[in-house]
């Protein structure tokens, strides 16, 4: 191949006088400045981990330091009372270490330790700061005096321009809920779900686990989050995501979408090259920790350690796993033996793979949403979430997809992150294509083509035919996990976020309330219900629950639903149930949570081999409404005051439940929310029922 004879950057020939050996001089070049450019990037990322690794404080702030001390000696005043003259005396006497060099050596490293010592100081005090969650349960619009001021202490500590991580040091541990607390949170959330009869037996098997063995277990929790950064994360990210045995397409992959209205350029190739673009200008500020930090209120910093797998990432199968094993999962580990062991062509063609950036589909449908077809969102939510099975890479941190209109996707793998972490990238990533980069009246990319990068190599695969069985047995069972999921997309535009926070409500407790309504009058019962919360105020936090159907949220539905109820009193239970929903809201992300904790308390007495009726009671309970809102202005980089068509559609997931709702929803602007809802079509509970569930008026 000719393209192969241009990449050569030597050519030999042997001749009678030995061996005549030609350099490229042009590949030569490009072998220099791609050296100079990974010595430029090691230099920054050098230059940013020590600026991280001394926040709150900086390089610069170690001379004033050293500077302070040697005037103060010479100044005849001993800052170190003694110190130094102890450094001295062990510091050894030649010609090349003189009595004064002895001087300035004690007082330099005086000054360096007296220096880190000031920024432990100042960590400690921050994290004890960033431990106080107080500011959360204030009423909106207002702020007591002492959280005033611990904002400005906290604003005061936290420096000028942090980096991406530089705030990880100082976030404090997530802490570990009293069992008095979550077993009566837990008999709370169940009481609306469960008879009289139900509710007495369920109080008395949480009452018997709280005497023996949750004690035990407790303590040894206790001792975990003593010892490690965050005594929920890496199991949950290990027992649910890596372990998990059913398929994560559908099951636990998720999908973000384009913008609502817009489609920057309707050629394929031009748009695949700007995201492309787009994100690998992301991916060079993340691996240099450039990025500014999110921050509540603009002060309180989030966990930012999720962001370190974004890039070059893949989940690879295995067979650690528990006594029953998926048949495609176990196909899938199959094929990668054949594929991964026995053929060298197939390992270099994986490992292509699996170390690259990302996966990119260029697809060849048309999808994006249609106002003239109500099944354009559908359709749309279907091809991001599992495609035709076999043209998205799954086990990829993410898979770019961009169609053949110029409409583009992301399907994420859910193990590495949360949805909040790959939205904050596609944010970045929108705006720099549609503001920064932009096209030209054609459609096409702006610039000059840049001819000296490499062409595309097409991967070389050797499958045997006792592998293809396997992959087409595979690709079948796929094929009819993708074929069961049914989506609706819905634009409700009648009200929003305006109007809601003009009643004094929160947004999410509104939405929350609704989806009960809906459910209730699609099945004439309430549900045990789902509503992912954040928690990175925590050093690798992630998400806690939100069991959002309450006592409060079914009397206020039951209200709605009885004629003989005043509109007085149906608002009065409204206010209630909101609240109730915004303070359980509030101490999920605090930590208070209930069901993280009893699963890490699950975990142990597996390990510890200790049985608990009560545990797999709570940890066999299926959620038939899983919500999830996708957030949204994290950067605030598009100005939608200014730009109203420039939207985002947000993303959804698959149902968890077989029989149940998978209900995801973007709070758009003013006045817009996005709802994305999956159900399965071989569920009689869940089939056909989207008009009765969604469409009513509350």
């Amino acid at each position: 191949m000719a393209e192969a004879h241009q990449a050569v950057a030597f050519q030999f020939t042997v001749t009678p006088d030995g061996i005549d050996l030609q350099l490229s001089r042009e590949v030569l070049k490009h072998i220099y400045l791609s050296g100079v450019t990974s010595w430029k990037k090691r230099a920054i990322r050098f230059k940013n981990g020590v600026l991280t690794g001394v926040y709150p404080a900086s390089p610069s702030s170690w001379l004033i330091v050293v500077i302070a001390i040697m005037s103060t000696m010479y100044a005849r005043i001993d800052p170190s009372m003694g110190m130094i003259d102890r450094i001295k005396t062990s510091l050894p006497v030649s010609e090349f270490m003189t009595v004064q060099t002895q001087t300035v050596l004690s007082a330099i490293l005086f000054a360096t330790g007296l220096w880190l010592s000031f920024i432990f100081l100042l960590r400690y005090i921050l994290k004890a700061l960033l431990s106080y969650h107080g500011w959360i349960f204030e009423s909106h619009g207002k702020m007591s005096f002492s959280t005033k001021v611990w904002l400005s202490l906290v604003k005061l500590l936290s420096g000028r321009r942090p980096l991406l991580y530089s705030f990880q040091a100082s976030l404090p541990h997530l802490p570990v809920p009293s069992i008095d607390d979550t077993i009566n949170r837990y008999l709370e959330s169940v009481r609306p779900l469960l008879d009289d009869e139900q509710y007495k037996q369920m109080e008395s098997v949480a009452n018997d686990f709280k005497k023996d063995p949750a004690p035990k277990l407790q303590k040894h929790l206790k001792l975990k989050s003593w010892w490690a950064t965050n005594y929920v994360s890496d199991w949950w990210e290990e027992y649910i995501y890596l372990r998990g045995r059913d398929p994560i397409m559908v099951n636990s992959n998720f999908y973000t979408m384009d913008l609502l209205y817009v489609i920057p350029t309707h050629r394929q190739a031009s748009r695949a090259a700007n995201i492309v673009h787009a994100m690998l200008q992301y991916r060079r500020k993340l691996e240099r920790g450039e990025l500014t930090p999110l921050r509540a209120l603009g002060i309180v910093p989030m966990c930012s350690f999720q962001y370190e797998r974004m890039f070059n990432t893949t989940r690879i199968p295995g067979i650690e796993t528990g006594n029953d094993i998926f048949p495609i999962f176990s196909a899938l580990y199959t094929t990668y033996s054949f594929m991964y062991f026995n053929e060298g062509v197939n390992r270099a063609s994986l490992e292509a793979i699996e170390t690259a950036a990302f996966f990119l589909t260029l697809d060849d449908e048309t999808h994006g949403y249609d106002p003239e077809n109500i099944r354009s969102l559908d359709l749309y939510a279907k091809s991001l979430l599992h495609g035709k099975c076999y043209d998205r890479w799954f086990d990829k941190s993410f898979t770019l997809i961009v169609y053949k209109n110029g409409k583009i996707g992301v399907n994420t793998e859910h193990s590495w992150a949360d949805s909040p972490i790959i939205g904050h990238m596609w944010e970045y990533v929108l705006a720099t294509d549609c503001f920064h980069l932009g096209y030209t009246a054609e459609g096409h990319c702006k610039g000059d083509i840049n001819k000296s990068l490499a062409p595309p190599t097409r991967l070389q695969w050797d499958i045997p035919k006792a592998c293809q069985v396997i992959i087409e047995g595979s690709y079948m069972i796929a094929k009819g996990i993708a074929d069961d999921v049914d989506f609706h997309g819905c634009l409700f535009n009648e009200f929003g976020k305006s109007l809601i926070k003009k009643c004094r409500t929160s947004p999410d407790a509104f939405i929350q309330l609704a989806l009960q309504l809906a459910h209730y009058r699609d099945k004439g019962e309430f549900c045990l219900t789902y509503e992912s919360s954040m928690t990175r105020m925590f050093r690798e936090g992630r998400t806690e629950t939100v069991r959002s159907c309450t006592c409060e949220s079914t009397a206020f539905v039951k209200a709605m639903e009885d004629e003989r109820t005043t509109v007085r009193q149906r608002l009065a239970l409204f206010k209630k149930a909101a609240d109730k929903h915004q303070n359980m809201y509030r101490l999920a992300m605090t930590g208070a949570g209930i069901d993280r904790h009893l699963f890490c308390l699950y975990i142990v007495s597996k390990v510890m081999d200790i049985d608990s009726p009560f545990l797999k009671q709570v940890l066999s309970e299926p959620w038939r409404l899983s919500t999830s809102q996708t957030p949204q202005q994290q950067l605030n980089l598009i100005d939608i005051q200014k730009f109203p068509k420039y939207v985002g559609a947000g993303g959804g997931f698959g149902p968890v439940a077989d029989d149940g709702y998978g209900v995801s929803y973007i709070i758009v602007g003013e006045d817009l929310i996005t709802f994305h809802i999956s159900s399965k079509f071989s569920s009689p509970e869940t089939v056909g029922q989207f008009q009765t569930f969604f469409f009513v008026k509350t």
